[in-house]
């Protein structure tokens, strides 16, 4: 690349004002620099432009769009075109992340080692706690590269029922349902992925001019980025760079109701699983429906064994909705 410091960042938001500042505010003390920050605003209101206004922050354009560009995916897409012309690479970030020291100098740098690479991701450090590896594993410790964190209910009743991932962290098996980046350690290191999140991502350019995000996801846009970057996979190289570090505070505001997010999960899950195999195994089919359904069985047993009863009900009722709805009218990858 004719200039690694060459990078724009993209921060699409929906009413998140105080929150914005907090993730540009850590932008601000970086050791590098964006060439320009693009700010893609899909609120109805100005708080968000009044609150960038006050701040003042350098090379900031702020666009607020209208309904024909709303939505993360499309929001995304309008950003893309706005970068200028001499840009080497674009990152993404969520709207509610904070960066930690050095997170652009690791993911910038990442290219320099890897110039083949489609895209590159970084890391969030405060999702899950992980500690080194130990001689003596507990029967639901996760462990990899070194490092173990606990797998999780959901995980341990899959693996003794023969539904376990059998590929690493960000790579997506035949049968989908897959362990997340969030299941790579924190050892520093560059890792091969077929899928990054997309808040936390960079590419080159050139690939975002040829490759844009697909405008079947509408609004909160959930699995958008595995869609796009298990693309990707397909024609290149994509990695996650563990060293490149920031933290994700979830703000709730602008998310889906809890039925909404349900049948999100089921449909747009199996949208994500066909684009990556348009024509998979018999086996591979049956695993899927078998994993979903028992994921969907769980958030309905939630309603008795956690304190949020509504939230999962409504949550499970969207999951069963949108899993019928596959067998009449399954989305179809383009």
């Amino acid at each position: 690349m004719s200039d690694p410091r060459s990078f724009s960042l993209i921060v699409c938001t929906y009413r998140r004002p105080q929150v914005i500042l907090n993730l540009l505010d850590s932008v601000a003390i970086q050791s590098r620099s964006p060439h320009e920050i693009i700010i893609v605003d899909g609120s109805e209101e100005d708080s968000t432009e009044k609150a960038l206004k006050d701040k003042n922050y350098d090379d900031l354009r702020y666009f607020r769009v209208d309904a024909a560009h709303l939505g993360l995916t499309r929001q995304r897409n309008f950003g893309i075109r706005q970068v200028a012309s001499e840009v080497d690479i674009v990152c993404f970030l969520d709207d509610d992340v904070v960066l930690q020291e050095g997170y652009f100098e690791q993911l910038i740098t990442t290219y320099d080692k890897h110039p083949e690479a489609l895209g590159v991701g970084g890391y969030i450090t405060n999702d899950v706690v992980w500690t080194k590896s130990r001689s003596e594993k507990g029967i639901d410790d996760y462990c990899y590269d070194g490092y173990c964190r606990k797998d999780g209910s959901r995980f341990m009743l899959r693996k003794r029922l023969g539904l376990a991932p059998d590929r690493p962290p960000a790579h997506f098996p035949e049968f989908g349902h897959g362990r997340s980046v969030a299941f790579l350690p924190p050892s520093g290191k560059i890792y091969p992925a077929e899928q990054i999140m997309g808040g936390v991502s960079s590419f080159p350019k050139k690939v975002l001019d040829q490759h844009q995000f697909s405008t079947y996801f509408e609004g909160y846009g959930l699995y958008e980025d595995a869609e796009f970057t298990l693309r990707l996979s397909k024609i290149g190289k994509l990695y996650v760079n563990t060293a490149a570090t920031l933290k994700h505070f979830h703000d709730s505001s602008g998310r889906p109701n809890q039925y909404r997010y349900g049948k999100m999960v089921i449909r747009n899950g199996w949208y994500v699983w066909r684009v990556k195999y348009p024509n998979p195994s018999l086996k591979a089919r049956l695993k899927w429906h078998a994993t979903a359904g028992l994921l969907t069985a769980i958030r309905y047993l939630n309603v008795v064994t956690t304190s949020e009863r509504k939230k999962a009900f409504t949550e499970a009722l969207g999951r069963t909705v949108g899993w019928c709805s596959l067998w009449f009218n399954p989305p179809r990858p383009s």
